[in-house]
């Protein structure tokens, strides 16, 4: 069997995968390892395999989360260490986007969605007649 990156969908593999990737790396990170399979490859097992698809959903917010932890560390070196809070809001500016990507739901823009107007509405009410029932004379 010829060397190579690994293409072959094994669920040691995959755990390897969600754990990194749970820990705050990119898939690109990871996948540039020369012994992970390649991007193409664990999109196409994304597809075919909706086990794999959740827990990659689950491991995405939790490098959301991840991410959320390391801005708090580059709060504190910036308090109490002496990083330069310019060079550091960069960094920030960037993981809080990458945090809204990966978990919208919890790190999203809030959306208020208020209705303001009003609704029409015609009602139209005819009133039956022993005849239009077909009950007369029964």
């Amino acid at each position: 069997m010829p060397a190579g990156r690994p293409s072959i969908y094994s669920q040691e593999l995959a755990d390897r995968i969600l754990t990194e990737y749970s820990k705050g790396r990119s898939i690109r990170e990871i996948c540039e390892e020369a012994d992970m399979p390649d991007r193409i490859t664990l999109w196409r097992w994304r597809n075919e395999k909706p086990d794999f698809a959740s827990a990659l959903a689950r491991a995405r917010e939790a490098n959301a989360e991840t991410i959320e932890d390391k801005i708090s560390e580059i709060e504190s070196k910036v308090l109490y260490e002496n990083l330069n809070p310019q060079a550091a809001n960069v960094v920030l500016s960037s993981m809080r986007w990458r945090a809204r990507v990966l978990h919208p739901k919890r790190y999203g823009d809030k959306i208020d969605l208020e209705h303001k107007g009003e609704v029409g509405m015609t009602v139209v009410v005819k009133q039956f007649t022993d005849v239009e029932n077909n009950t007369a004379g029964e």
